[in-house]
């Protein structure tokens, strides 16, 4: 896939504002006018539908009133189960009209709930679910639990798409973005608008955090030049390309509705996705030198790295690394992404997740997969992620080739193992920021953290996090020491229940024999605990010592349950 323009550059695309006569006659029928209630409705069968979990349940999120925001009480996700066209399907719809369609606790457990009943053969199931994408992501007002959410969704689909199509429908006008994007990029057929917009980074994130010479926000040709619907499709990153009308969006549901499961997905074809990287030439230094660049790096995760690797490390790319420690008499393989200064890719050179690293971390898991697959369970390697990633990639060259793409490429790798029988062990060294988390870590069976202030995990960075809520730095910096969610504090995600062990150690940038030892034991035991856990991610959802934190998750699940 060529990149024959720079992102400065004005292209004529249509975008919602300029379609053709032809298109606006036939498009009298407006899907993208509904709201999400009102487009689920469309695709089913009419008497079919059965609302679970609806407004009338009233449960809302318990962390928005203290932050001014007066709540949902659908919490902005719309579950539908009926028909389309016969056909008996669950609709996921997020209403995009509250908070940008972001998900938080509520909305993100009624998504998972759903799509975990769906593959639950004993409940009436598999069922097909349809998804119906108009999102910026996470909420950053429940960050952390958000971004579980997705990951979990993440999970979801994947185990749910082996057995029935997962269809994505982005119809525009707010688009499909964050991690949210990674989830598109997992659906087994995704369909598009010509004004949607599918990215990982929205155009106004990545100018908060690189700067206008990276992406002016406000050059509307140009976004929708590279992340419009018509381009994702030509890129072969959507399937189908369909007029913004009611009817027309209804047929292109029902024809993906009868694809069969298949083991060759968009997000597992590799050798493609590295023919797309590798056939693109990245900006030119003259352009690169006028970016903002990060202050500082991070080496916590080349040092940890380092000193648990007990052979040689083996860099796959400069900024990917591998090595191989042995616990409990087992091999177990390491996997890092660390700082690349001399990366062509120059919003990658600091430890960020982008397009290389995504990609390299999901070859070298499958690689591990393909050699292990005659193996017992018992017998299979374990895979560690050494987490340190301040970000995915905030580049507009990279959402250009489809950096929500390579990112679903990973979290699929590591899922597959998981699957496979291979226990996923993430050991927070450092940052865990926002996509770049859920493509190396967040699948993991176990999620181990050192207990020190300089492990932070979070949805977005403070300064485009207060862009995006439209909040002073010092606003939310009060509301993060005051909203668990929100908190960048190890010790306050821990208490969300997503950290299996806090690991206390002396010196986290220059461990200690001790330290080393405290960590190999931690790990040691972790993989005993995946061995014998569920392979899916059900154990997150065991409760212990979060019921307070985390009741309206419990409470989504339960009702959930009760109405499938």
């Amino acid at each position: 896939m060529l990149i024959t323009h720079s992102p400065q550059e004005s292209i004529s695309t249509p975008t919602p504002s300029d379609q053709a006569p032809w298109q606006v006659l036939l498009a009298r029928d407006s899907f993208v006018e509904l709201d999400g209630r009102g487009r689920a409705l469309a695709l089913l069968d009419a008497g079919t539908d059965r609302e679970l979990c609806g407004p009338f349940d009233g449960i809302e999120s318990p962390w928005l009133e203290s932050q001014g925001i007066v709540p949902q009480s659908d919490d902005g996700l719309i579950v539908i189960k009926g028909k389309v066209s016969g056909l008996p399907a669950v609709v996921i719809s997020i209403e995009q009209a509250f908070a940008g369609g972001a998900i938080g606790e509520v909305s993100g457990a009624k998504m998972t709930t759903a799509l975990t009943m769906a593959t639950a053969r004993e409940r009436g199931g598999p069922l097909p679910a349809i998804l119906l994408l108009e999102t910026g992501g996470v909420r950053l007002q429940e960050a952390n639990l958000g971004l579980a959410a997705i990951a979990e969704i993440c999970a979801g689909i994947l185990e749910l798409r082996r057995l029935k199509p997962v269809v994505g429908v982005i119809a525009g006008p707010l688009g499909c973005f964050g991690g949210m994007g990674i989830v598109a990029g997992l659906c087994t057929h995704l369909i598009m608008t010509t004004g949607a917009r599918l990215s990982l980074n929205g155009p106004e994130v990545i100018e908060s955090e690189a700067g206008i010479y990276e992406i002016d926000s406000t050059n509307r040709s140009a976004i929708w030049a590279a992340t419009g619907g018509k381009a994702r499709v030509a890129a072969g990153l959507a399937d189908q390309l369909v007029l913004d009308d009611v009817e027309t969006m209804r047929v292109a549901v029902t024809e993906a509705l009868k694809l069969n499961p298949t083991n060759s997905h968009r997000s597992q074809h590799l050798a493609t996705t590295r023919q797309w990287i590798e056939t693109t030439t990245p900006m030119p230094k003259a352009v690169e030198s006028a970016r903002e660049t990060p202050t500082s790096t991070s080496e916590r995760g080349k040092t940890w790295t380092e000193a648990l690797t007990e052979i040689d490390l083996l860099g796959p790319c400069p900024s990917v690394l591998r090595g191989e420690l042995r616990l409990d008499g087992c091999e177990s393989v390491i996997l890092s992404v660390v700082a690349d200064p001399e990366s062509h890719y120059h919003r990658a050179a600091h430890g960020e997740l982008g397009l290389r690293e995504g990609l390299v971390l999901a070859e070298q898991i499958i690689q591990v997969v393909k050699t292990d697959q005659k193996l017992r369970r018992a017998e299979k390697r374990p895979l560690i992620a050494i987490v340190d990633v301040p970000s995915q990639a905030y580049g507009w060259i990279e959402e250009t080739i489809g950096l929500h793409h390579v990112l679903a490429c990973a979290v699929d790798a590591y899922a597959t193992a998981r699957m496979a029988g291979h226990p996923i062990i993430a050991l927070v060294v450092g940052q865990a920021i926002s996509g770049g988390f859920l493509a190396h870590g967040f699948q993991a069976n176990q999620i181990l953290a050192l207990d020190d202030p300089g492990v932070q995990i979070h949805a977005m960075h403070q300064a485009a996090a207060a862009r995006i809520t439209r909040r002073s730095l010092e606003a939310l910096d009060t509301l993060e020491q005051t909203v668990l969610p929100m908190s960048r504090r190890v010790s306050d995600w821990a208490k969300l229940g997503y950290c299996d062990q806090l690991i206390s150690v002396n010196d986290p940038d220059a461990p200690s024999a001790s330290d080393l030892a405290s960590v190999r034991s931690a790990l040691t035991l972790a993989v005993h605990r995946a061995r014998i856990e569920p392979l899916d991610l059900s154990n997150r959802r065991v409760f212990t010592g979060n019921s307070a934190t985390r009741r309206a998750t419990q409470e989504v699940m339960a009702r959930m349950a009760a109405q499938w």
